[in-house]
């Protein structure tokens, strides 16, 4: 019991990290005043390019490279429309989804003529596991032992880096220059501006670092979390992870635990597929695997509260003259 607790927890934090990563870009988006609601477009991108590379020069870490680089051109793509021209940030971010999810489909069947496919990737151009350090050695002690190798230990680096981004977030938010800069000019831009300081520079740095963290979201998808790119692989986390933000009112350690609850949803509706439960049977699947969907409009119709987003949020930023 025990260790089957273990795992459906080991395959929550794998499952939490990219709604995770995706959610972190949008707090950085968001606090800045520019809604993102293509982050589910920028990491499906992200996903092919990482996997295409990976395929291509069997690297991983040039997957990632390519995968971030995708990602942050989508990302300038939506600054310059909401930005630059004070396009509508919602309808921007629609657009880059049907983009991302057309052009990865095409571009993937004319390049590999796989359906869409990119090839199964190698071992050595994924992201392994990493043992830490005394994993192997305490694995005999007595509850710490499986707690420290089985839960703490074995996960890739893209793992590591996305639960360490979430204190730094924190500290770079609520403990720099930059930060409250940049959650000043999602509140009051003006005001920002009136100090002497570029809300378009500001916006344009938020942006960047929301396609920077959707790159490593999607390359993880396709080089760490899979073995290649699927059409359409990111099946709404983008969506789930503005979910998480919303529920995290738009705070890094509070979306932490967010992303967390609806990595345990989708642990336990695979867990949960096939499974006759005590006094109701077997469930069927297609309700099991709407269950964190279903999470999801539960805890947005009300139960967490009200959710206040900056105020400037989704409203382009027009100088007085």
């Amino acid at each position: 019991m025990f260790l089957t607790l273990l795992s459906l927890l080991d395959s929550t934090v794998r499952l939490a990290t990219p709604l995770l990563l995706a959610a972190l870009a949008g707090f950085y988006s968001e606090r800045a005043g520019v809604v993102d609601i293509g982050l589910e477009g920028k990491m499906l991108v992200a996903a092919f390019a990482a996997a295409a590379t990976a395929a291509i020069h069997g690297s991983a870490w040039l997957g990632l490279g390519a995968g971030i680089l995708a990602s942050v051109m989508l990302a300038l793509l939506h600054g310059f429309a909401c930005i630059t021209h004070k396009g509508n940030q919602v309808v921007s971010g629609v657009a880059l989804n049907i983009v991302a999810l057309g052009l990865t489909a095409v571009l993937g069947n004319a390049w590999f003529e796989m359906g869409g496919r990119t090839p199964n990737l190698p071992a050595d151009a994924r992201f392994g596991e990493v043992t830490l350090p005394l994993a192997e050695a305490l694995r005999g002690v007595p509850l710490l032992g499986p707690l420290y190798y089985e839960l703490i230990s074995g996960h890739n680096i893209l793992v590591y880096l996305a639960l360490a981004i979430v204190p730094l977030t924190w500290w770079i938010a609520y403990r720099t220059r930059f930060g409250l800069r940049l959650r000043a000019v999602g509140e009051n831009p003006a005001a920002v501006d009136t100090a002497g300081i570029s809300v378009t520079k500001l916006r344009y740095q938020a942006v960047l670092i929301a396609g920077l963290l959707c790159g490593i979201a999607g390359a993880y998808l396709s080089t760490a979390q899979g073995a290649g790119f699927q059409t359409n692989m990111t099946a709404g986390k983008g969506f789930l992870a503005l979910a998480a933000l919303i529920l995290g009112k738009w705070k890094p350690v509070p979306t932490l635990f967010a992303c967390l609850l609806f990595a345990f949803a989708d642990a336990l509706q695979t867990r949960l597929q096939g499974v006759a439960l005590p006094g109701i049977g077997e469930v069927p699947v297609q309700l099991i695997e709407a269950l964190p969907y279903l999470l999801t409009v539960l805890l947005l119709a009300g139960f967490v509260g009200k959710a206040t987003p900056p105020k400037a949020s989704g409203r382009p930023y027009v100088k007085d003259r």
